[in-house]
């Protein structure tokens, strides 16, 4: 699928290993570099959001990256198992033996910290190079056991109040209509059930006895001012990691496609050992094609402003460097262009 949006996301289904089917997408060349689901999934959801094909769209310039929908989640079956980090290094396995890929990169964002961190330990020989974002070693230092309560009473109590509230501590540094955006995608994607045991899972896992069995080259990367999950408890997980490396960026959103992605993505790319610099026929950074594929989206400087948490005239601006780099002079023209890209 590609929506007449650039490069095309082609979502297929593999065997879990329990007689249902997990649903899996993938988009770009090259080695593969596979993302574990971090929060609720929906594939195809997923890649209708401009924010999130303008993060994978520079990965997938170099690698193939592929995505899987939870087990129970999105376009996965429903799972007859309890959602825990051993049931995620069960299906992220599941993925990788159907892709018949022995060894691969990871990059792990929130949740699926734990997970990539747990298959890498537990499987070293599979992990070439391992990323985290967001993450944390253990889920009980998340929150205080009040908090974890009120939002976990809040999601069960009203699904329609508790996705608004998960968007705003999400989406901190996005506008108001794309924090909307966000809370509806999560009502549409799970069940206020499903959604309670994805935080359980968050608020219990712990992989802080595998951590010095990690043998990866790992980077962590995490916002300093998360409103998710605290830096400090990722400057904690690096510490633990044998030979890990450190990224602190700003920002107050918890996933890397909102707000500025352009950092998070130089640095995977710097960590992966890909160069930084535009590949050949390329003449975007990172942060540019953001603001591309919300241009394509028909959103104005100051939408892609509030959607990037910048000032519109720093929107304006990448606008503008954006069609003299092209050699285009309308909006129109990026749009036709961003469409047409990697086809």
């Amino acid at each position: 699928m590609d929506g007449g949006q650039g490069p095309r996301f082609e979502i297929r289904f593999c065997p879990a290993g329990d007689g249902t089917r997990i649903a899996y997408g993938a988009v770009g060349t090259g080695p593969l570099l596979i993302l574990p689901p971090a929060w609720i999934s929906h594939l195809e959801l997923l890649w209708q959001d401009p924010a999130v094909r303008a993060f994978l769209v520079p990965l997938a310039a170099r690698r193939t990256v592929v995505l899987y929908d939870k087990p129970g989640c999105g376009l996965s079956d429903p799972s007859p198992s309890r959602q825990t980090v051993d049931a995620g290094v069960r299906a992220l396995e599941a993925v990788a033996d159907h892709l018949r890929q022995e060894r691969f990169d990871l990059l792990g964002v929130s949740t699926a910290a734990a997970v990539s961190l747990a298959f890498a330990a537990r499987r070293p020989e599979r992990v070439g190079r391992l990323a985290v974002y967001g993450g944390y070693a253990d889920g009980r230092r998340v929150a205080s056991p009040q908090v974890r309560a009120a939002v976990l009473g809040m999601v069960r109590a009203h699904w329609g109040l508790g996705s608004d509230v998960l968007a705003d501590i999400f989406m901190a540094d996005a506008d108001t209509g794309a924090k909307r955006d966000f809370a509806r995608f999560q009502r549409d994607a799970s069940t206020a059930e499903f959604a309670c045991e994805l935080l359980e899972q968050c608020y219990e896992a712990s992989v802080a006895d595998l951590l010095d069995a990690v043998a990866a080259p790992t980077l962590v990367l995490h916002r300093r001012d998360d409103r998710a999950i605290p830096c400090r408890l990722g400057r904690d997980l690096a510490a633990r990691i044998p030979g890990a490396r450190l990224v602190t960026l700003p920002g107050r959103s918890h996933f890397p496609w909102a707000g500025d992605a352009a950092p998070v993505v130089r640095a995977v790319l710097e960590h992966l050992g890909e160069p930084v610099p535009p590949p050949a026929g390329d003449v975007l950074t990172p942060r540019q094609l953001q603001v591309a594929a919300l241009v394509a989206d028909g959103l104005s400087n100051r939408e892609i402003a509030g959607r990037l948490g910048i000032e519109e005239r720093s929107a304006e601006g990448h606008v503008e460097r954006i069609r003299q780099r092209l050699g285009v002079r309308s909006r129109a023209q990026v749009a036709a262009w961003w469409a047409r890209r990697d086809r």
